[in-house]
């Protein structure tokens, strides 16, 4: 089973989280670096513990920082599998629009030059996001999909499409009915711990073992075995982000 979005180095003990997934079957991880420190210290995190990949990118909250796509650049090298989470969002607000939507582009711009996938953050932003996303030529991941308004896009245009643990809460029958449309090829499953614990767990700390139940919420919705779900995940996530 794989994690496919985790914020590792967020996590107060991020080897113990590796090492509890293992043993909940969740055998690979795909850990989140958001900006230039949170890459740093997610490689290495990834240079120490089996069985987890990185992706890299700039949160668009952080798109006033200062934060350089060239120095981002120069960090990705051959474990880095993705260019994320990268995006737009209008909801929080925490960065001006203008420089979210200059970031966002020139990422999208360092993505495709490297042939890598994206894996792309939009909240309150989905008209936008899917405009500027037109115009980028590779695969795309939708990581923690929040926006059933935006799925006839997304399916159109073949995107991946990434469920977290908020798709398991009682009132999120949306994103259900959202989950139950995807393509068997076209879903994806993470955590993005330490956020949005499924609902057994909810109130806890989420870590990559949680993913088991969003799996498990997923599989019930679309009528199928939760094994069966789980393979053709991990078939999908080795699609989409070049796996072996």
């Amino acid at each position: 089973m794989i994690d496919t979005h985790a914020h590792l180095d967020e996590l107060d003990d991020a080897a113990g989280a590796v090492a509890r997934a293992h043993a909940a079957g969740v055998d690979r991880i795909i850990a989140i670096g958001s900006g230039l420190a949170s890459t740093r210290a997610t490689l290495a995190i990834a240079e120490r513990a089996e069985g987890v990949s990185v992706a890299a990118g700039v949160h668009p909250h952080q798109a006033a920082d200062g934060e350089s796509v060239d120095e981002l650049a120069a960090l990705i090298d051959g474990r880095t599998l993705a260019v994320g989470e990268i995006g737009l969002d209008f909801y929080r607000d925490y960065a001006p629009r203008d420089d979210q939507r200059r970031l966002f582009v020139e990422q999208l711009r360092l993505a495709q030059n490297l042939r890598k996938p994206v894996i792309v953050h939009t909240r309150a932003a989905e008209e936008e996001t899917a405009a500027i996303l037109e115009r980028f030529d590779g695969t795309v991941v939708m990581h923690c999909f929040s926006s059933p308004g935006l799925l006839p896009v997304v399916l159109e245009r073949e995107y991946y499409v990434s469920f977290a643990g908020n798709v398991t809460y009682p009132k999120a029958a949306e994103l259900r009915d959202a989950a139950a449309k995807v393509p068997a090829n076209r879903i994806l499953v993470e955590t993005d711990c330490p956020y949005l614990a499924p609902q057994p767990v909810r109130g806890k700390t989420n870590e990559p073992a949680y993913v088991v139940h969003t799996v498990a919420a997923l599989a019930q919705t679309r009528g199928e075995e939760p094994d069966e779900l789980a393979q053709r995940i991990d078939a999908n996530a080795s699609a989409a982000f070049g796996l072996s």
